[in-house]
């Protein structure tokens, strides 16, 4: 298992709510590898083609991320995933929203033209997630992936039509 693969507990609480195959198309490729090689995608922003070999093959990770982002499995997901943690009590459905979260436009403020200076990232290592529950991890990586393929979506309906 490779850092930022899904845990043996996140695994288990997914797997329930995942599509079965039809078996008209053959046999799909382990579900666990595909999601792992796509949460890697999502996480570094690597491209397709360059996902490592541990994954399987790239096309077969891109495919399903694109077919469970057409047909809405992602979205699905995140819903059931979700409502089981809300169920078992671990989603805080509180808001709080500050001005280190929501920033006024620069223009608003009256900011010079330069940009601020980058903050230095301290790495976010295996503590990553340290004190999280299962269920906690698992609808935010869900989400990122669910965002991920919203704003794909977006990019391919504001692009124009190819002519061949």
């Amino acid at each position: 298992m490779g850092r930022g693969d899904l845990t043996d507990a996140e695994w288990e609480r997914l797997r329930p709510f995942l599509p079965v195959s039809n078996r008209r198309c053959g046999r799909w490729r382990d579900h666990r590898q595909v999601i792992d090689g796509i949460l890697h995608r999502v996480r570094t922003g690597v491209h397709w083609r360059d996902l490592p070999e541990r994954f399987g093959p790239w096309k077969t990770v891109y495919e399903r991320h694109r077919l469970w982002s057409a047909d809405g499995t992602w979205e699905r997901l995140l819903q059931r995933v979700q409502a089981e943690a809300d169920a078992a009590g671990d989603i805080d459905w509180d808001v709080s929203v500050d001005s280190t979260i929501v920033r006024a436009h620069q223009h608003a403020a009256g900011a010079g033209a330069d940009p601020p200076p980058a903050l230095d990232s301290k790495g976010a290592g295996p503590g990553e997630h340290q004190g999280e529950t299962p269920w906690q991890s698992l609808v935010a990586r869900l989400a990122e992936v669910v965002r991920e393929a919203r704003a794909s979506a977006a990019r391919a309906a504001a692009s124009p039509p190819r002519s061949i």
